[in-house]
């Protein structure tokens, strides 16, 4: 059984003078806008040979304007987004070092200012979601995939998802985006709570501008506790579950090879655009309660 040590991203806010304006005075400075250009270098090495390792280098950079509708920002304006990333792989190595960095200025904004917020983080790739979130790929190449989740309007960190990120919208008849991922803590978490023997996964509910609920998942059993929570053991998967008068998310868990065929299903229900922990279907053993960081 695996377990890797994760090391945590970074924040660099801009300058702290942007936080005492008042919105009247960043709508001003925003507006005051005029042309510019921006150029990167994106570039490729290769070195090393028969004696030694051979290293393969590439730097990528990505340019990005969002719509107008970004949340956290002024109605009406864009944010010009420039993400970097930087791997270096040694050829026939599983997994590689990465790190992505997301940079981000109000549109007509000369780039050489300083950003509005910067992400740095280990991690292979980013993206944009929905206009409002941030979806960065912390992967290193190996067996374990993973997630964060940001806001794009600030920068603000929501959560980790160790399954695919869950996107849905509130209901059929209201379009407004929500968003779930589950968190498997690794044995550095920084949260102390989450080193108990007993603790399982975090279930994140959210919006694009905020974590709405928190569901931590626990398990009587401190050796079954293990196995679930284990990267090499157990494959987990978060879908929305559609039933009559209302709708769940459904996390399975479920033993890999060559450990024989079982899944642990936990459901909780969607209701008034909250998770109800008191109606959740658990297995024995298993319990999920409110949380918060």
């Amino acid at each position: 059984m695996t377990r890797r040590f994760l090391a945590a991203g970074a924040i660099f806010p801009a300058a702290l003078a942007l936080l005492a304006q008042t919105p009247a005075q960043k709508n001003a400075a925003e507006t005051q806008t005029k042309p510019f250009k921006a150029q990167s270098s994106s570039s490729i090495s290769y070195t090393g040979g028969k004696e030694g390792d051979q290293i393969v280098e590439i730097v990528n950079v990505d340019y990005d304007v969002t719509g107008d509708s970004v949340p956290g920002r002024p109605s009406g304006s864009h944010l010009v987004l420039r993400t970097s990333t930087h791997s270096k792989w040694t050829v026939g190595d599983e997994g590689m070092d990465s790190t992505v960095t997301v940079e981000a200025w109000p549109l007509g904004i000369d780039l050489k200012q300083k950003p509005l917020y910067t992400v740095a983080v280990s991690g292979l790739s980013a993206h944009r979601l929905d206009n409002g979130i941030l979806l960065v790929d912390r992967s290193d190449g190996g067996d374990l995939s993973w997630w964060s989740v940001y806001k794009v309007g600030t920068g603000q960190h929501l959560f980790d998802t160790y399954t695919h990120l869950l996107s849905f919208t509130v209901s059929r008849a209201d379009g407004t985006g929500r968003y779930a991922g589950l968190e498997v803590p690794p044995d550095n978490a920084s949260d102390a709570r989450l080193k108990e023997p007993h603790a399982v996964a975090v279930l994140s509910y959210a919006s694009d501008e905020k974590v709405i609920r928190e569901v931590l998942i626990t398990c009587a059993d401190t050796t079954q506790a293990i196995l679930l929570r284990s990267y090499a053991d157990t494959t987990r998967t978060l879908k929305l579950v559609d039933r009559p008068g209302g709708r769940d998310l459904q996390i399975t868990f479920e033993d890999n090879y060559p450990s024989d065929p079982h899944s642990v299903v936990v459901s909780i229900p969607i209701v008034k655009d909250d998770l109800d922990t008191a109606h959740a279907q658990l297995p024995p053993g298993i319990r999920a309660v409110a949380w918060r960081r």
